[in-house]
């Protein structure tokens, strides 16, 4: 493999016409870059330059070499400079988070991108241990998490706190006991975790959410108010689902005497370094959760 350090000294060297300027823009010393030539001559096994007391020619290799080289180095100082440049708005990044919080963050990542179009934002709705698996996997590139990741590779730091609301039909006042079990549970992939976190520090008599009729269910997040809106049942949701819900007259969130909040944790690779976009957006993040 030719030596790229002699190729541009000998480029030079044909650029400037002489052995002592060359030096000089190089910092180097005449013998050094004499050396430089001779090795690169002594490597490709061809005379590359037709020396003439301190005048010099090149060779019909010397011409070939010199025609190929300036591309090759041109390429490699583009390459340099692309590795070395880590723009702050530009660029793909890729975001996993359960659906509340990404309710509340995806459209304001979208006008961070409206402003910065070159910055991509990729964002993906997944429960915890999808967020963790791709994390761990280098699938994406940051991801939020409403518990910590128990993986080695995985590193998450508190960001945020979420309140679990319950949320009835609108016409619900009063939400005892008897009336969630008249009512029903609109259940969700996260509906039973939630209901044990909130209704087992308000009501005495919650065992376990199974207990309530299943009125129904809902995988996609911004979908589960749907049925609660029409009276079918109540549900538990994070707080962020429950404000992106289009049709707030239509439910009501009831406070109860032990709120209860699901700390959001930011989570990265843990030995691989954020490029300057990724801090871009999760600084971003942060302002809004």
């Amino acid at each position: 493999m030719i030596n790229t350090t002699w190729l541009r000294t000998f480029c030079t060297l044909v650029e400037v016409g002489h052995f002592t300027r060359t030096a000089e823009r190089l910092h180097m010393t005449q013998s050094g870059v004499s050396q430089h030539i001779r090795k690169l001559e002594e490597q490709l096994g061809a005379e590359l330059l037709v020396r003439q007391g301190k005048q010099f020619s090149l060779s019909g290799a010397g011409e070939r070499l010199y025609a190929e080289a300036q591309g090759i180095l041109f390429a490699l100082s583009n390459l340099e400079q692309t590795i070395a440049e880590d723009p702050p708005f530009e660029g793909s990044v890729r975001i996993m988070s359960p659906g509340s919080v990404g309710l509340k963050l995806y459209p304001h990542l979208l006008a961070l991108q409206s402003k910065h179009p070159k910055l991509i934002i990729d964002y993906r709705f997944a429960p915890n241990p999808d967020v963790e698996k791709a994390i761990a996997g280098s699938g994406v590139d940051l991801g939020f998490m409403t518990s910590r990741s128990t993986l080695a590779d995985v590193s998450c730091t508190p960001v945020a706190h979420e309140a679990l609301l319950l949320v009835t039909p609108a016409s619900i006042e009063e939400p005892d006991w008897d009336t969630l079990m008249n009512l029903g549970f609109i259940d969700h992939p996260d509906g039973s975790h939630h209901a044990s976190l909130l209704l087992g520090a308000n009501y005495p008599q919650f065992q376990h959410s199974n207990l309530f009729p299943k009125k129904g269910f809902s995988n996609q997040i911004g979908l589960i108010l749907e049925p609660v809106s029409m009276g079918l049942g109540f549900t538990v949701l994070p707080a962020h689902a429950v404000e992106a819900f289009e049709k707030p007259g239509q439910i009501r969130v009831h406070p109860l005497a032990n709120p209860v909040s699901e700390t959001l944790y930011l989570c990265v690779p843990r030995h691989r370094a954020l490029a300057a976009r990724m801090k871009t957006v999760i600084a971003e993040a942060k302002r809004w959760i």
